[in-house]
């Protein structure tokens, strides 16, 4: 099959053609994608089911935030259920199968619990399994077990080896985008013992997913040049694809280094993976912001997904969902993918803002103070239905929409130690605490500043702060300027009066659900997770 989605551009090297399966079908992608942009470029938008309803699900998001796209990697004893698809890196001769089905993904037969939807609510296994108390052994009990679980092993010994071992520094940067890269340069160039970690392979967090300039540059080629330059320096360690899991007692982070998950067979004397104990003096917290999106109905089809993961598609792996595209906003940032995708050629069919005084555009149509209120598409989407101001509805043909509803600071680390995270009025969205992890900061997105030029200042500014508490000699450096802008943001959470609107799209946790939970008291977060199951799963934590 032809990569009839694939942009001009990008970051992938198409010089390497990487041959891969997925559901038994064979196609190419290129070196750097990930299974998910590979798949999109082959048009490829059905990758998985729900967990509850067997609903059809597509990608949602770019990174290790994804719920959907859930999938068994590789043969034999190697085989590797619930691997996302976004995060896998594409090799040559990668095996991907799709889960949570009875026979095919098109057609699963566990989808007739869609149509059992309204005896199946949030809480109902709480009502329903009390009686016959004899059932419970022999007929719940085994029900429950077989439907439980994503994905399968292959009980074979597990032919590769795994590594421990312990690391030390002066300063922990969690995070490489424009804060952590800024941060690490400063403290790099100032002598002290750094280590740089991020999850991703290619560092430069959301630089390499945006088209604007820094200074005489874009933002990936500068994160390039920076990274070169930390890898040039002695006491400067830079960790791609380790994953910081844990803020611990006395300055000690857990940290899951994949060595060789992005290679078929690990090289000779090489481990799969490497579990290190790192003793820090202090931290510094560059880990972004996840960006939230905006519930209306029947918004869990294939091909919606949010509009910061349209962008990082199109311009980072050179891949765009539909030919035929929309975007749903609250927010300026939502333009800016519409922007940057109509750049790349890609048809964008309207952009529909919840705000009345949304920015104009002459390259494409913007419905100010309209609301997407409904999809439609069996297997992916095919058109939304949009709300007009003057209160008439329009069917938009599109084959993919992206929504923005803001963006959440990703506050997790901050919170280990019984922190407490701040609401924040300004960007709607909880800010990190003060009272987190004893000698960790945070710098960028992580805190609430969602330009770049704020990051850049922010990163530089937290390292020399830290270097003066240890007591070593401070640094400036020379950053770029960055020629993005504060985004307008009107908080919308979700469309109101419809009946099933989506907030956990992996265990299908609607609107209604938390609505119900409330009214029968379980208004506390750690009842109403349990009650309705909302973030659950195996992205729970």
């Amino acid at each position: 099959m032809s990569q009839i989605n694939r942009l001009k551009g990008g970051q992938i090297d198409r010089s390497q053609t990487l041959n891969f399966t997925f559901d038994g079908k064979f196609f190419q992608g290129h070196a750097g994608d990930t299974l998910a942009s590979a798949l999109l470029a082959n048009d490829v938008r059905l990758m998985g089911r729900s967990f509850k309803y067997h609903r059809p699900r597509g990608v949602l998001t770019a990174g290790s935030e994804e719920p959907n796209a859930i999938m068994e990697l590789r043969d034999g004893a190697r085989q590797e259920p619930n691997t996302r698809a976004t995060t896998a890196e594409l090799f040559d001769g990668l095996t991907a199968k799709s889960q949570n089905k009875i026979g095919s993904l098109r057609f699963d037969l566990m989808a007739i619990n869609d149509r059992f939807s309204n005896f199946l609510t949030a809480g109902f296994y709480y009502k329903t399994f009390m009686w016959p108390a004899a059932f419970w052994e022999k007929v719940y009990e085994p029900i429950i077990r077989k439907a439980a679980g994503l994905g399968s092993i292959s009980f074979q010994d597990d032919p590769d080896d795994y590594d421990r071992g312990f690391l030390h520094c002066d300063l922990l940067i969690i995070g490489a985008g424009p804060a952590g890269l800024a941060a690490a340069l400063t403290a790099g160039r100032a002598g002290a013992q750094v280590i740089l970690a991020d999850e991703d392979y290619t560092l430069g967090g959301r630089l390499n997913s945006e088209r604007f300039s820094l200074t005489d540059q874009s933002g990936a080629e500068w994160a390039a040049k920076t990274v070169a330059e930390l890898n040039s320096l002695p006491n400067v360690r830079v960790m791609a694809r380790a994953t910081i899991l844990g803020a611990f007692d006395h300055g000690i982070y857990g940290a899951l280094e994949r060595v060789s998950d992005h290679l078929a067979v690990p090289a000779a004397g090489k481990p799969r993976q490497i579990l290190w104990r790192i003793y820090t003096k202090r931290s510094l917290l560059c880990a972004g912001a996840t960006e939230r999106p905006i519930a209306f109905e029947n918004n869990d089809r294939p091909g919606i997904m949010l509009a910061g993961a349209m962008r990082s598609y199109a311009n980072r792996w050179a891949v765009t969902a539909a030919q035929n595209v929309a975007v749903f906003t609250n927010n300026d940032d939502g333009h800016k993918t519409a922007a940057d995708l109509h750049a790349a050629g890609v048809n964008v069919a309207a952009v529909i803002d919840i705000r009345h005084d949304a920015p104009k555009s002459q390259d494409y149509e913007v419905i100010a103070g309209g609301q997407v209120t409904n999809s439609r598409g069996r297997l992916g989407l095919t058109s939304v239905q949009v709300s007009l101001p003057d209160g008439s509805t329009r069917n938009l043909p599109c084959g993919a929409l992206g929504v923005s509803g803001g963006w959440n600071p990703n506050v997790h680390l901050t919170s280990h130690h019984r922190g407490r995270p701040v609401w924040n009025d300004e960007i709607a969205a909880f800010c990190p605490p003060k009272d987190g992890p004893a000698g960790l900061s945070v710098a960028g997105a992580a805190l609430g500043l969602f330009t770049t030029a704020a990051a850049l200042t922010c990163g530089a500014s937290q390292a020399n702060a830290i270097l003066k508490d240890l007591g070593i000699k401070q640094t400036s450096v020379d950053l770029p300027k960055a020629e993005d802008t504060p985004s307008r943001m009107r908080p919308f959470w979700y469309v109101k009066g419809c009946s099933r609107a989506w907030l956990d799209q992996q265990n299908d946790v609607t609107v209604k659900d938390v609505k119900l939970s409330h009214q029968e008291n379980f208004i506390s977060v750690e009842h109403l997770k349990r009650y309705t199951t909302l973030g659950h799963g195996h992205r729970s934590g």
